[in-house]
């Protein structure tokens, strides 16, 4: 069977809602594919996909009440309690009764599981999709965004059996994608699995709109006073993001200015949200949390007030903070040259490895803030000709690197290992 057009293709994970990473790059991926002709369908716990090509679970979303608690007692204790046992084998046979009901019903020629298979946020669903893929040969795309090694949290467990089966597993009608160099390496030494890299993309084919009359109060509902910079922390609440190093940062610049963070924790809980709020309490920094006010569409909240797109807001920020010590990839960072902001960096490894050495310019640090990086922030805020250039070689190297045709090419190449060329 030729990699002809018209193919019916299924994702699968926990959800296809909100503005998180592994959503975002699904939505482009489905793009992408349906412009080459394929009709792409979802099976998740949540999703904002059409309803028409929907399969909703709820068990297969990471924050239903029953996996929740599994999720809880594997990664509390060192040994699995029988009944937890128990409870993991009874939720895996009826998700993959549904996994086998959706490919049945929309008739589906092939799987792309969208990190259900590399973070065992559910584990049950790792399993069902592992053991429904052994059953049937069926042809899959496993898209690994991260995996569960490089998570701190997930080392101590009781499930070491299920994660060596299953995040991700060894079967052979699966392809593996990863999105950097160091994941594919990783995966080969600890698993033997080889994979294809494709990175994160945005459309560079196609600059952003200008902003509209619908974002002009976007400083104002965001509480930013008429004489403060903006510096816009585009990412969740949660340890990795490093968001300590945006408030000192801020603190040093020494000029009035306010972070916006627009991201709540969502699923690694609030205590690190809580030490974030002191810390800029601690070095009197205005730090704004509008997770209510920044969705990823425009819309009304409860009360009356404007909700605005994350592309809302970029083009009104003065410096874009990045200072994660780990990302899979680096969407904020696509994001940040895609609306031609200037960007502060910590130089997380994949950084170091695959996107700086293709040319990009950002202000960079390493694991803390130093007089050069408040010098070069200043630099680059009162220079505007500087930062323009900078935007716009930026953008040429994205358009070059990480563009959907990008992604269609790798797209049309992984398809036809699968069916053969059309």
């Amino acid at each position: 069977m030729l990699s002809k057009p018209g193919r019916r293709l299924g994702f699968v994970s926990t959800r296809f809602c909100g503005t998180d990473g592994v959503s975002l790059e699904t939505a482009k991926w489905a793009t992408v594919l349906e412009r080459l002709g394929h009709t792409c369908f979802y099976w998740a716990g949540a999703s904002d996909c059409p309803p028409e090509r929907t399969r909703i679970v709820p068990e297969a979303l990471f924050k239903h009440p029953d996996i929740a608690a599994i999720y809880t007692s594997a990664f509390t204790q060192r040994h699995r309690p029988p009944d937890t046992t128990q409870w993991i084998h009874e939720l895996c046979d009826y998700l993959k009764s549904q996994l086998y009901t959706f490919v049945r019903d929309f008739e589906l020629e092939l799987l792309i599981v969208e990190n259900a298979l590399a973070i065992p946020l559910n584990i049950p669903l790792g399993l069902a999709l592992t053991e429904f893929i052994a059953e049937t040969g069926f042809h899959t795309i496993a898209h690994h965004h991260d995996f569960f090694w490089e998570r701190k949290r997930f080392l101590v467990n009781g499930v070491w059996d299920y994660l060596n089966m299953a995040f991700p597993p060894h079967l052979p009608s699966i392809r593996h994608v990863v999105i950097n160099s160091s994941a594919a390496n990783q995966l080969s030494l600890r698993t033997g699995i080889s994979s294809l890299l494709i990175p994160n993309v945005m459309d560079f084919e196609h600059p952003p709109a200008l902003p509209d009359a619908y974002t002009r109060d976007v400083r104002t509902a965001l509480g930013i006073a008429s004489n403060e910079l903006f510096f816009l922390q585009p990412t969740r609440v949660v340890q990795r993001k490093g968001i300590e190093h945006a408030i000192e940062l801020i603190k040093r610049v020494n000029r009035p200015a306010r972070l916006v963070i627009s991201h709540a924790a969502d699923d690694e809980g609030d205590e690190y949200e809580q030490r974030v709020r002191e810390f800029a309490d601690l070095l009197n920094v205005p730090a704004n949390f509008v997770c209510d006010v920044i969705k990823d569409k425009r819309g009304m909240t409860f009360d009356g007030r404007k909700i605005y797109s994350l592309r809302d807001v970029y083009p009104y920020a003065d410096l874009v903070t990045y200072p994660s010590t780990i990302e899979g990839f680096g969407n904020a960072f696509l994001e940040a040259i895609y609306f031609r902001r200037p960007i502060v960096v910590n130089t997380y490894s994949i950084f170091d490895l695959d996107i700086k050495p293709k040319g990009f310019q950002a202000i960079e640090f390493d694991g803390f803030i130093t007089a050069e990086t408040v010098r070069q922030v200043l630099y680059v805020l009162d220079d505007p000709q500087l930062a323009e250039k900078m935007a716009a070689e930026n953008y040429r190297l994205a358009l070059q690197h990480y563009s959907y045709a990008t992604l269609e090419r790798r797209l049309q190449m992984l398809l036809a290992d699968v069916w053969g060329e059309g």
